[in-house]
């Protein structure tokens, strides 16, 4: 995100104040202390159609009964090498979704989509540190889970159920 992009943040609104307000106030500091990287997405007139942040992350499993839960999301019954790699690791690497918003004139266009896919495929095939999953902790109401599950984004736990926010995952192919 350039000072050009931060510049036309004031004018950016997704409809949820939350982001609203930290892509006006609070995305600057943390690219600056390299916190995170942040991201537009304009019109071919130079508006602000989408922001969106990422940051590196990874998935940790706390429970032996929440790890089990976790393989059987991956759908690996049929690679048991891959199977047992995965139950030998401690922790999955992964790219995180901080922060994404779509302009309220925009959405329901298939620009939040667009980026998840565009995230997808680039760290699928990125090479220079290991990444197996995005992450995201979805704001916890029906239109954003419903979004996420309509991305292919899995629930990491139900013990999140009653948070802010629900930690979801999607595996990177």
């Amino acid at each position: 995100m350039t000072d050009a992009d931060h510049e036309k943040m004031s004018a950016f609104s997704c409809g949820v104040k939350e982001l609203d307000d930290f892509f006006r106030y609070e995305v600057r500091e943390c690219v600056e202390r390299k916190y995170l990287s942040a991201y537009c997405a304009y019109t071919e007139s130079d508006g602000i159609v989408a922001a969106f942040t990422l940051m590196n992350d990874a998935i940790m499993i706390p429970s032996e009964n929440e790890k089990e839960d976790f393989f059987d999301d991956l759908r690996l019954e049929e690679d048991s090498a891959a199977v047992d790699f995965f139950k030998r690791q401690s922790s999955y690497p992964a790219i995180n979704i901080g922060h994404l918003g779509t302009s309220v004139e925009f959405q329901g266009k298939g620009i939040g989509m667009t980026i998840i896919e565009f995230v997808a495929g680039t760290f699928s095939q990125y090479k220079q540190a290991g990444c197996q999953f995005i992450t995201v902790d979805a704001l916890n109401n029906e239109r954003t889970i419903r979004f996420y599950l309509n991305n292919l984004f899995i629930f990491q736990t139900n013990r999140d159920f009653c948070s802010h926010t629900r930690r979801m995952y999607r595996i990177l192919q």
